[in-house]
């Protein structure tokens, strides 16, 4: 940008206040209104600064920041106050002008009492343009506008590397979060993340939150549902000259209605990666030039010992495993021959060296390419070159082992769906919210005798394709999928046509699950197969059973309440012939069980 030929233009701007001012809404999700209006600044529409990154720009350029937020300021006030809008006025200020004279607080007193205005209305949003400014000097500068009953925000927070010192040290009365973080929100795991730490910390500082760049239902239903107050976006309203007083008919149905919205997740926590780190076993090592009888001594005085590993120039060159030692010394007159030799003849001299730093998956691949040998005999362990001690195959495999059924707490490693921790979460957030849902639990009929006929990858085929229908079966967003385990299933239902989405799914699983039998076993509708005691006897094709619950906040409070009523609504389910829907009515505490009315494909009910 040519800035000497923008000088003029930024100077006429300036002295005849050329300014438009465009007001976009906040929206406020607990009382359901506008809470406020953002001033954003314009040049005029024909200049080349009409657009606020250029206008902004020259502005800095030419050193006249204070009186082009000056100016701003005025022109915002005035809009505001000729609309007789509801609520507060956002305006954006740069951290210098805050310090300068004309926004003192008694300055600031005054402009408002001539727009008739009353402090609580004016909000002071703090943008971080330049990192020049001295924070003790600003917080002061905020400590007096808050003493006059003036409030400030901090604006895009996340967008700099000093905005979280920037908020400590102000302690805004509202923190506006970038709108980077906003967009995809329902779909990204990691800004979800971050949006919720953003919010604990201010309820801690107790500052409002308002989520700035909201365009879409989802983003707004999953913002509300992290307890984040204030929204602001095109889905609210786009900021106009004349700006609407009320939020869209959808935005108002979703900030009334009580439906959780359901996160997205990645699976375990990143607090689960474990590292070689806690596979170390501290054990003595040898020279290369320690005679071998002499680390016969040692292993025989240390049983526990699976392995000893040998140094030279103290780096790890090899290792000694106990049971190829004691296989040496075993045969008669081996210590004389064998004794007073150097232990670098008998050492493997390629062990598996690896880094406390490496995560146990990545050293569980390099133990299975390495072979049977580095599982046996174990590794050596270093950090930053230097010996820590040993590593055993065992220990290796007990950790992967733990890791694996803790994965698959947070998500199915069969499925991805979801695990145990992830439903209960997310069945404890709807009964905290006092939402009326259903849950129902999701079991195959005749399974192990098909995994007996047909072999377990096959009945994984199974459960994957009973994985993708249930996909296709819930409303996103708004269901909620989960995989307890082997071939049960949950969903948490908010739709209001579940019991639509069950009966189709029964039939479209009836149809797709022929695929998986043999032809002859389609035409006679199963086959035979052993039983447990060995009897052979006729199994039916594998059939379908949900059990159903409608969960609400008068009987149901605890994770388990609903757990244990799902399971016996399913125990009801199992026992009608084929594939099924049973709906437990009963009132609690529970008089008789009644079945739901048939369906499409309710063989017996």
């Amino acid at each position: 940008m040519n800035y000497p030929n923008l000088h003029p233009e930024l100077e006429r701007i300036l002295d005849q206040r050329l300014l438009t001012i465009l007001l976009q809404p906040i929206f406020d999700m607990i009382e359901g209104r506008i809470a406020g209006y953002e001033a954003l600044s314009r040049g005029p529409s024909d200049s080349p600064l009409h657009a606020p990154q250029a206008l902004f720009r020259v502005g800095e350029h030419y050193g006249k920041l204070l009186e082009l937020d000056l100016a701003c300021c005025e022109v915002a006030l005035a809009s505001f106050a000729r609309f007789a809008l509801p609520g507060r006025v956002f305006v954006n200020l740069t951290p210098g002008s805050l310090l300068a004279p004309p926004f003192a607080a008694e300055a600031v007193l005054r402009r408002l009492a001539a727009h008739r205005l009353e402090r609580h209305q004016l909000v002071f949003e703090i943008t971080e343009s330049s990192p020049s400014f001295d924070y003790e000097d600003l917080k002061q500068a905020v400590q007096n506008l808050r003493a006059a009953g003036l409030e400030v925000a901090m604006d895009d927070l996340g967008e700099g590397f000093s905005s979280l010192r920037l908020w400590s040290e102000l302690q805004p009365a509202f923190v506006k979060i970038d709108k980077h973080f906003i967009a995809g929100i329902d779909q990204d795991p990691n800004k979800l993340q971050f949006v919720r730490s953003i919010q604990q910390l201010a309820e801690g500082a107790q500052a409002g939150v308002v989520a700035e760049g909201v365009e879409t239902q989802a983003e707004l239903a999953v913002v509300r549902d992290l307890g984040i107050r204030y929204a602001q976006g095109y889905l609210i309203g786009r900021p106009l000259p004349t700006p609407t007083r009320t939020a869209p008919p959808e935005v108002m149905r979703l900030a009334s209605t009580g439906q959780v919205r359901v996160f997205p997740s990645n699976g375990p926590r990143s607090h689960s990666i474990v590292t070689a780190e806690r596979l170390i076993i501290e054990a003595p090592s040898v020279s290369v030039e320690t005679h071998s009888e002499t680390v016969l001594d040692l292993m025989t005085a240390n049983p526990e010992l699976h392995a000893l590993a040998v140094m030279e120039d103290e780096r790890p060159v090899g290792i000694i495993h106990r049971p190829a030692l004691l296989d040496r010394f075993i045969k008669r007159f081996s210590r004389e021959l064998f004794g007073h030799k150097p232990c670098r003849l008998i050492m493997e001299a390629d062990p598996l060296i690896v880094d406390k730093a490496m995560p146990i998956q990545e050293l569980s691949e390099l133990v299975v390419r390495k072979g049977k040998q580095a599982f046996t005999q174990g590794f050596i362990i270093t950090g930053g070159g230097r010996y820590l001690g040993l590593g055993s195959g065992f220990d290796l495999m007990r950790e992967i082992t733990a890791l694996q059924i803790v994965a698959a707490r947070y998500a199915n490693p069969l499925t991805g769906l979801p695990g145990n921790v992830p439903i209960q979460e997310h069945l404890e957030r709807l009964l905290a919210s006092g939402q009326h849902f259903v849950t129902a639990y999701f079991d195959l009929d005749q399974f192990k005798p098909y995994n007996d006929v047909y072999g377990f990858r096959r009945g994984d085929d199974m459960i994957r394709l009973l994985a993708g229908l249930l996909q296709a079966t819930a409303q996103p967003g708004l269901d909620f999928i989960g995989h307890i385990g082997g071939d049960d299933f949950v969903i948490l239902f908010q739709s209001e046509d579940w019991q639509a989405r069950c009966h189709a799914l029964l039939q479209r699983f009836d149809e797709d699950r022929l695929v998986l039998f043999q032809p002859e076993h389609v035409a006679a509708g199963g086959y035979h197969c052993e039983d447990r005691r060995g009897h052979r006897e006729f199994q039916a094709l594998v059939s379908l059973s949900i059990g159903a619950v409608r969960i609400d906040p008068e009987h149901f409070s605890h994770y388990q309440q609903v757990a244990r009523a799902a399971a016996e609504a399913k125990h009801q389910a199992k026992r009608i012939e084929g594939s099924c829907l049973f709906l437990d009515q009963r009132e609690r505490p529970y008089p008789s069980p009644q079945i739901d009315e048939p369906g499409p494909t309710d063989e017996a009910s």
